[in-house]
C-alpha cells in the first residue's frame, strides 16, 4: 500500500475515533449506530485498497508494454536513412543481419523459367559510435537479388554526424535518398516478395544532408552517379532532394527531384567509363540508347512524389513520377518521357496474418530497355525497347514475431515491346522466409 493511501486511512481512523468520542461524550449511542459506522468504516478501507490494486496492476502492465516495445524496436533494427534516429547511440556498438530464403518461379520468358530456390537479400550491418555525435555505419552484401555472382560487396558505408537541431550529415557510399519505397524493400519491411516495376534505389558516393522542421523533413546529397564504385568518370555529379511533410499523424507526403548528371559511356577506344547509373531501375538501371561507338553521355532527370496513410493495422501507400532522358547520339534523337506510378495496400487479418496487393506500371513511348520480371538479357541488355509494362501482385504474409515472416505472392505481369509485340509468360510466384537478427 502507497504513502497516499495509508496516510488516507490513518486519517480516517482518527476521524472515526474523533467521531465516536463525541457520541460517548454526548449520549450513548444504539448498536445499530455503531455497527453502521463500523460497516461504513470497513467498505471506505476496502474501496482504497481496491483502488491500490488497480493502480499497480495498470503500473506492472505499462512498465510490460514498454518493454515490449523497446524490444521490438531492437529487434526491428531499421531506419529511415534519411532522418535522425533517436536512441542511446554513444555506447553501443550494433551487429545485425537479415536474410531470405526464397522459391522463385516464372513464365518461360521470365528471370526465373527453372523455378529455383534461392538465398536472397542477405546482408550483415554494423553501426558503432566514434566519437562525440559521429558514428559509422556499413552494410556488408552477401548475397542480392539483382546479382548475378555470389561475390560479397558492400551497400551502403558511412560516417554520420549529429549537429543540434536534428541536422545531420552523411559521407560515404549512401542510398540515393529519392522516393519513399528503397527504405522498405528489404525482406522484413516490404510486405510483400517483389517490388514495384520502377524499384527506384542504389548506393552511390557521395555526401548527404538531413534534417527536421516541425511536420517537415529534408534530405539534399550529391552523389557520383555513375555505377563504379571505383571511380567517377565524369565531373557532372548526382543531385537528390527530397522534402516530407507530416500533416496528420497517420498521414506522409513527401516530393522527390533527382538529375543524375552526364554518365559517361565506356569508349571503345578508352574502355572508361560507367556506361550505367547507381540508380537502379525496372529491374536495370539507366542506360544510353545510342550505340558506344559514337554516343558518349547520357542522363535522366526525375521527379515523383508519394502519399502514405496508416492505421491500425493497415496502409495505403502510392506514388507517381517521371523521367526525362536523353543521350548525345549525333544521329538519332534518343530523348525519352517515361512515367511510373504504383498503389500498394496491406491490411492485417489477424495478429499475425495479412493480405498485401500492389499494382505498378511504366509508360516509356518510344521505348526504353525495361526488364522486370522478364529474361534480362533478353529485355534490358539487348536493342529490344519495350513501350509499356504492368505489374499486379497479390500476397500474403504470416509473421510469427517481428525477427521472422513467412509470405507468399502471385505476380500477373505483362507488357507491349515498340514493335507491337507483346510481352507475356512472364507471371511470377514466390514464397520466402524472411528472418532478422
Amino acid at each position: 500500500m502507497s504513502f497516499r493511501s495509508g496516510h488516507f486511512l490513518r486519517m480516517l481512523t482518527s476521524v472515526s475515533c474523533l467521531a465516536l468520542g463525541g457520541l460517548r461524550a454526548q449520549t450513548t449511542p444504539s448498536d445499530a449506530t455503531l455497527q453502521a459506522i463500523l460497516e461504513q468504516n470497513r467498505l471506505l478501507q476496502a474501496q482504497v485498497k481496491a483502488q491500490q490494486q488497480t493502480i499497480d496492476a495498470l503500473t506492472a502492465r505499462v512498465e510490460r508494454h514498454e518493454r515490449e516495445l523497446q524490444g521490438l524496436q531492437d529487434q526491428a533494427g531499421g531506419t529511415d536513412r534519411g532522418v535522425a534516429v533517436e536512441r542511446d547511440r554513444e555506447h553501443e556498438i550494433r551487429i545485425g543481419a537479415e536474410s531470405a530464403l526464397s522459391f522463385f518461379s516464372t513464365g518461360s520468358a521470365g528471370a526465373f523459367p527453372k523455378s529455383e530456390f534461392r538465398v536472397d537479400d542477405t546482408k550483415v550491418t554494423l553501426e558503432a559510435p566514434v566519437w562525440h555525435n559521429v558514428y559509422f555505419f556499413t552494410e556488408l552484401n552477401l548475397l542480392t537479388r539483382e546479382s548475378n555472382a555470389n561475390n560479397l560487396q558492400f551497400g551502403e558505408l558511412y560516417v554520420e554526424f549529429d549537429g543540434p537541431g536534428g541536422l545531420g550529415l552523411r559521407a560515404g557510399s549512401i542510398n540515393t535518398p529519392f522516393g519513399e519505397e528503397y527504405q522498405v524493400r528489404g525482406p522484413m519491411a516490404n510486405p510483400l516478395i517483389s517490388h514495384s516495376l520502377s524499384d527506384l534505389w542504389g548506393p552511390d558516393e557521395g555526401v548527404e544532408v538531413f534534417g527536421k522542421a516541425g511536420p517537415f523533413q529534408y534530405v539534399l546529397a550529391i552523389q557520383n552517379g555513375g555505377i563504379s564504385q571505383l571511380r567517377d568518370y565524369n565531373a557532372d555529379k548526382a543531385l537528390t532532394a527530397r522534402v516530407g511533410w507530416d500533416p496528420l499523424p497517420w498521414l506522409h507526403l513527401s516530393a522527390s527531384g533527382l538529375r543524375t548528371g552526364e554518365i559517361g559511356t565506356v569508349s571503345p577506344t578508352t574502355s572508361t567509363g560507367d556506361s550505367m547509373t547507381a540508380l537502379w531501375f525496372a529491374n536495370g538501371f539507366f542506360r544510353a540508347l545510342g550505340p558506344a561507338s559514337r554516343t558518349t553521355n547520357f542522363w535522366a532527370n526525375l521527379y515523383e512524389g508519394d502519399a502514405v496513410a496508416k492505421w491500425t493495422g493497415g496502409q495505403l501507400a502510392a506514388a507517381f513520377g517521371g523521367v526525362r532522358f536523353d543521350d548525345n547520339d549525333p544521329l538519332v534523337d534518343n530523348s525519352r518521357h517515361l512515367t511510373y506510378g504504383y498503389v500498394e495496400g496491406r491490411q492485417s487479418i489477424t495478429d499475425e496474418l495479412y493480405g498485401a496487393a500492389r499494382y505498378s506500371e511504366i509508360r516509356a513511348p518510344g521505348g526504353y530497355p525495361l526488364a522486370g520480371w522478364g529474361n534480362v538479357g533478353n529485355y534490358f541488355y539487348r536493342p529490344s525497347l519495350t513501350e509499356e509494362l504492368r505489374r499486379l501482385s497479390l500476397g500474403f504474409g504470416y509473421r510469427f514475431g517481428p525477427p521472422l515472416v513467412l509470405k507468399l505472392e502471385y505476380t500477373w505481369e505483362d507488357g507491349r515491346m515498340i514493335n507491337g509485340a507483346p510481352r507475356d509468360h512472364e507471371d511470377f510466384f514466390g514464397a520466402q522466409v524472411g528472418m532478422k537478427f
